[in-house]
């Protein structure tokens, strides 16, 4: 096999199973906490449900910039190889995970995140090497493959986990080890080096003031969304707004470093690009949309939906995967059109148009109701897949060929960077904003429909539940009310009709209690999604056009001689 199909094959396989891995966990939380015999809902174990989620994001996302840039100095595909390992090596530990309740909790969270050092080595070069494989006029179609992969992997991964959960929880992990051992074994054997060497000194001051500052940010972002003494978020928290800030100052800080250090490890001089700096910005927007429309889909769909249609909540897990693959075909068909095209056509129009696509549909999802009609839905997703197809791989093309080839694995690990920082962020923003909505109409309604069944004396006890566990229950797909009903008082509970007890503890009621109060949250996420795709999708018209290569291998020439 030529060469060049060997490299895009491997790498996408890479890829795939990388961001599948981002993704299956989500609806897999609730079998795969029965199976370690832990709660998620009981007390003091939503910081283990927390960093199950966002573990493996936040690795992924401190871990990018630097191994693409050691990438450059070793050689991508010697890292690639090393990642294909380590994750293999990640996934068995998680299918074989020995403990039970919280000591499981906690080693599926370290077990995470070796799997995801494994995964930052196959992201952070996959980008790399094809571009390195591919000739000018073929490398937007194969970049389209690869990232047709990333994104079907974070879709694939939903219906995955939704499958194997119900199937053992332990299936949830093994998906990646069959796959994992061929890649590796085919990497290893086939896979070789083509990328130029760079001789440069580590960057430890730019890699310690990045990484720390990442990490404070991101902590600071997702324990804003926990509850805080009487408030709903922990945004009032001071050691939230301690670690934002903190985080903030640290990447000053960064900033200033690699300005001033010989071997930087973040080419600054790159952001002088337009295609380069709009590219990342746009990335980091539009994985930030896509992760949110994924996540707001899987609360709307396990927590609402589907249960008020009838859906028992073993089974909500299956069908949201199932639900969503219309926007994830939408996005394979695309991807790969946005590719061809790409290699003729004017890059700035088409990834312009398909943001501009993407804000269409969020705006359109924003008035739906939330008893609606799925085919609506799906065309609406499907609208959204067509968008972010058309924009993603030329937007990668873009950035990838803006930069000399002696540093593509650095560009490669500051794009998958911010798309990964985009995937975080959207977690903190999107839950921030649905939390205070519930927050403001949840007990209301809680209280309302309490006293249309004859159950007000139970308003004091489900009415206080936090907007937080409201939430995430939903996104769980579990009904909250059995477990505080667990702690109110016998003789509170024997005044109430068991018909009534068993009704509250079903599928339907509290969904339907649920429901208004999303609803409007809901509307707010998509109304903020629409204007800041929007306003990416017009800068985005402003990047440079693919015709400064020259320029930028001589400006590498000149770093490299400093």
């Amino acid at each position: 096999m030529e060469q060049k199909w060997v490299a895009l094959s491997n790498t996408t396989i890479g890829q795939l199973m990388a961001t599948i891995n981002t993704s299956i966990i989500v609806v897999a939380l609730p079998p795969i906490f029965r199976g370690i015999h832990l709660n998620p809902l009981a007390h003091g174990t939503f910081p283990y449900l927390l960093w199950s989620i966002i573990s493996y994001m936040i690795v992924i996302s401190v871990l990018l910039l630097t191994i693409g840039r050691l990438s450059d100095m070793y050689g991508r595909v010697r890292l690639f190889n090393l990642g294909f390992l380590i994750f293999t090596i990640g996934s068995i530990l998680l299918y074989v995970l020995p403990g039970t309740g919280t000591t499981a909790a906690l080693e599926l969270i370290i077990f995470r995140m070796f799997q995801a050092v494994g995964g930052s080595f196959l992201m952070a070069n996959s980008f790399a090497i094809i571009t390195d494989n591919f000739p000018d006029d073929e490398r937007a179609f194969a970049l389209s493959i690869n990232s047709v992969a990333s994104i079907i992997g974070v879709s694939v991964g939903v219906v995955a986990g939704g499958i194997l959960s119900i199937i053992y929880w332990r299936d949830v992990f093994l998906i990646s080890v069959p796959v994992g051992i061929f890649g590796t074994v085919w990497s290893f054997l086939k896979l070789k080096e083509t990328s130029p060497r760079v001789r440069h000194r580590i960057d430890l001051p730019g890699n310690i003031t990045f990484a720390a500052g990442i990490v404070l940010i991101l902590l600071g972002i997702t324990y804003g969304i926990v509850p805080y003494n009487a408030f709903p978020m922990g945004w009032e928290d001071p050691y939230v707004v301690i670690s934002v800030f903190l985080g903030l100052a640290l990447l000053i800080l960064f900033i200033y470093v690699e300005k001033h250090v010989d071997n930087p490890m973040f080419r600054l001089d790159f952001f002088k690009n337009t295609g380069f700096s709009i590219g990342n910005f746009t990335g980091f927007v539009s994985a930030m949309g896509m992760m949110g429309l994924m996540y707001m889909l899987t609360i709307l769909f396990q927590g609402v939906w589907l249960p008020i249609h009838g859906y028992p909540y073993y089974i909500t897990p299956f069908w949201a995967g199932v639900y969503i693959l219309p926007m994830t075909i939408a996005m394979g068909i695309f991807g790969i059109i946005g590719g061809r095209i790409a290699n003729r056509n004017n890059i700035r129009l088409l990834t312009s148009l398909g943001l501009f696509i993407s804000s269409f549909s969020f705006i359109l999802i924003a008035f739906l109701p939330y008893d609606f009609s799925y085919p609506e839905l799906a065309f609406y997703l499907v609208i959204f897949g067509i968008g972010y197809g058309l924009f993603n791989a030329p937007n990668i093309s873009a950035v990838m060929s803006s930069v000399p080839g002696d540093s593509r694995g650095s560009a490669s690990g500051m794009l998958n960077t911010m798309r990964n920082l985009g995937y975080t962020a959207s977690m903190g923003l999107f839950f921030s904003i649905l939390i205070y909505g519930l927050s403001l109409y949840l007990p209301g309604s809680i209280k309302t429909h309490l006293n249309s069944i004859g159950a007000s004396s139970l308003s004091l006890y489900i009415s206080k539940m936090p907007a937080t566990e409201a939430l995430f229950s939903a996104f769980l797909g579990i009904n909250p009310v059995p477990s505080i009903l667990s702690t109110v008082n016998k003789s509170v509970l024997s005044k109430i009709e068991k018909s009534t007890i068993l009704y509250i503890s079903g599928n339907t009621w509290y969904p339907h209690v649920l429901a208004p109060a999303f609803g409007s949250s809901f509307s707010m996420v998509f109304y903020i999604a629409f204007a800041i795709t929007l306003i990416s999708g017009i800068i985005s018209i402003f990047r440079e056009p693919l015709n400064y290569k020259i320029k930028n291998s001589l400006r590498s020439k000149e770093y490299v001689k400093k």
